[in-house]
């Protein structure tokens, strides 16, 4: 995981009576304004990593702007729905706010008709214009727009998100290939984003939607992207934009999630060399980190005694315990498979207490855990850690004994002085990795 950009501040710009929330990273020498899809939240959105790294990655190379739309967020939820004309002041309001004269748009999903009217309004303002997954009609097909919804369509869609909000929602069109982990964020992420009806609301107002006509009277230029499977909206719909702004390109990507947080790399790199001149890639971001596994003890044996259900439960429980020494000792929470977690720390010390603490907490829900430590370099990649710092972590795990926190000589060495305790164990090979390896249990700090 690449982690939340340190300290980054929520302000509010006022657009008429309203304050939008919005905030600014990177110092690039280009202005970029994100303007987001269906709804989203400034904090909520450094929370899972895809979604982060791909906000550092559009930072790297500029000032990237981000807003919740009014209604959504942080921003406040004023009664009614606001027309695109509106959502267009309320760009301009944060744009005035933090300075920024001129600035290229990347508007993805339902933000691409926002950002088309805005370019064709105020090109004096507008740079250059980026689109991605996103479409020029919502409702009705005719003969020149056939992929559009039927009236029916739409509204059996909206009352659908509404009786999964906050559950399912409406993330298998808009993310088929979720993991457990990026759908537990999206959960959380529309909860704090909107309410049912609100999102019901929002789907039926964005259902009007029709910048045909505007098309042809966009004169910046202009990149349009779309990913080849994507349910949400039609590649075909990206190719009707590109062929009527003047000049546009198109570039059609591989994939089926409409999100551009899963792969975001095929997206940022498009969008770097269109506005820079420039496709520099990622470069593996390195760090030292220590990663702590956790795994239930017996877990088969405990889910068939109680049954699938219960067992459910209890699952639920011990992850959500797991979760609060975590956020207790500053831990990131990187994936969970069943019964384990893989998380990483900046600290081995910290790492050791949660670990510590881990153990202690779920034993009062009934259960043991086992937990291995490793401290190594680790490569932060979209999908969260990488590197062999996370294979001998998770070799060092399977050798541990029920409620036995294990840890590398590294781990030992590094946190002396700690006040930390530990219990020499037998040197063990570790499947897959050179040499042997002295291992100690952590007893007490």
């Amino acid at each position: 995981m690449t982690g939340r950009i340190a300290q980054v501040e929520t302000r509010y710009a006022k657009s008429g009576t309203i304050n939008i929330a919005y905030q600014v990273t990177g110092e690039g020498p280009l202005d970029l304004v994100l303007v987001p899809g269906f709804v989203s939240h400034l904090e909520n959105d450094w929370d899972e990593p895809r979604s982060a790294f791909f906000l550092e990655r559009l930072s790297s190379f500029s000032r990237l702007v981000r807003f919740d739309k009014r209604g959504t967020g942080l921003s406040d939820r004023p009664p009614g729905l606001p027309d695109l004309e509106t959502r267009m002041d309320d760009v301009r309001a944060v744009m005035d706010a933090v300075g920024s004269e001129r600035a290229a748009l990347l508007g993805y999903s339902e933000g691409g008709p926002m950002s088309i009217l805005f370019a064709a309004t105020y090109p004096e303002r507008t740079t250059a214009l980026v689109l991605y997954g996103t479409y020029a009609k919502r409702l009705d097909p005719d003969e020149d727009y056939p992929w559009a919804p039927t009236r029916s369509a739409r509204l059996a869609y909206a009352d659908e998100v509404e009786r999964t909000w906050g559950t399912e929602g409406d993330l298998g069109t808009m993310a088929p290939n979720a993991d457990p982990a990026l759908r537990r964020w999206w959960s959380a992420r529309a909860r704090a984003s909107a309410s049912p009806g609100a999102a019901r609301d929002l789907i039926l107002m964005n259902s009007e939607i029709d910048v045909r006509e505007v098309l042809p009277v966009v004169r910046v230029p202009t990149l349009v992207l779309h990913r080849n499977g994507d349910l949400d909206s039609r590649p075909d719909e990206g190719r009707y934009i590109a062929d009527r702004i003047p000049g546009a390109r198109f570039v059609e990507l591989r994939g089926s999630d409409h999100v551009p947080w899963i792969d975001p790399d095929q997206i940022v790199d498009e969008v770097e060399e269109f506005l820079t001149g420039v496709r520099s890639g990622r470069t593996p971001d390195r760090v030292l980190a220590t990663v702590l596994f956790t795994d239930v003890v017996d877990s088969t044996g405990r889910a068939a005694a109680l049954g699938d259900r219960p067992w459910r439960e209890l699952l639920g429980r011990y992850h959500a315990l797991v979760r609060e020494q975590l956020a207790r000792f500053g831990g990131v929470e990187v994936d969970t498979a069943g019964d384990g977690t893989l998380a990483r720390f900046d600290g081995p010390a910290r790492a050791a207490r949660a670990a510590l603490a881990i153990v202690e907490s779920v034993r009062g829900a009934g259960l043991e855990v086992r937990a291995g430590i490793h401290t190594g370099e680790l490569e932060l990649t979209a999908e969260g850690i990488a590197g062999i710092a996370v294979h001998i972590a998770a070799r060092i795990v399977s050798q541990a004994g029920p409620s036995e926190v294990l840890a590398s000589s590294t781990v030992k060495d590094l946190v002396v002085g700690s006040g930390l305790e530990f219990e020499e164990r037998a040197a063990a090979e570790l499947r897959g990795v050179p040499g042997t390896w002295r291992l100690y249990a952590v007893v007490g700090s």
